[in-house]
């Protein structure tokens, strides 16, 4: 038991786990720059922070290769998924090469040099400002220099496993 806190129960992962399966949430891209190209995964962990200065927090896991490229004024993109964007959730879901993500879906460069995907609701073109760890995950404030948006609102929704 950590001091100062109350004893935690041991079903509590699991519990926390099942009930964190029932919070939908919109599926987004996260694009590094990695030494043998761009590396992305499929996040649903991201939301605004600020629009003064405009800022998203992205939530990553530790143990993902993406993570290592995450540094302090770093460029970051962050890509968020439409309805038809199941193929790309997928392929960056983690069973893809790293290799061949990038083959699923309509990747242009962006101005700061990273895969922007063409037909996405929204691109945000970012710079890592701040970084916290916490437990598994590092949260990342990425502050916003660019932003694309459709004229569509059709986001994929991620919930207990599927797609809504």
């Amino acid at each position: 038991m950590t001091e100062g806190y109350p004893l935690i129960p041991e079903d509590l992962p699991d519990t926390f786990k099942a009930a964190m399966r029932r919070l939908a949430a919109s599926v987004s891209i996260v694009v590094a720059k990695g030494d043998e190209g761009p590396v992305g995964m499929a996040a649903t962990s991201i939301t605004s922070l600020t629009v003064d200065p405009p800022a998203v927090l992205v939530c990553v896991n530790r143990m993902t290769s993406l993570h290592a490229l995450l540094v302090p004024t770093a460029p970051l993109s962050v890509n968020l998924l439409a309805r038809h964007h199941r193929e790309v959730s997928q392929a960056f879901g983690g069973g893809t090469p790293r290799e061949e993500r990038f083959k699923v879906g309509d990747w242009q460069e962006a101005a700061n040099g990273l895969p922007m995907l063409a037909d996405a609701q929204a691109n945000l073109e970012c710079v890592i400002d701040a970084m916290l760890a916490y437990g598994t995950h590092s949260i990342v404030i990425a502050r916003v220099i660019r932003a694309r948006v459709s004229d569509t609102v059709a986001p994929l929704i991620y919930q207990d496993g599927g797609y809504l």
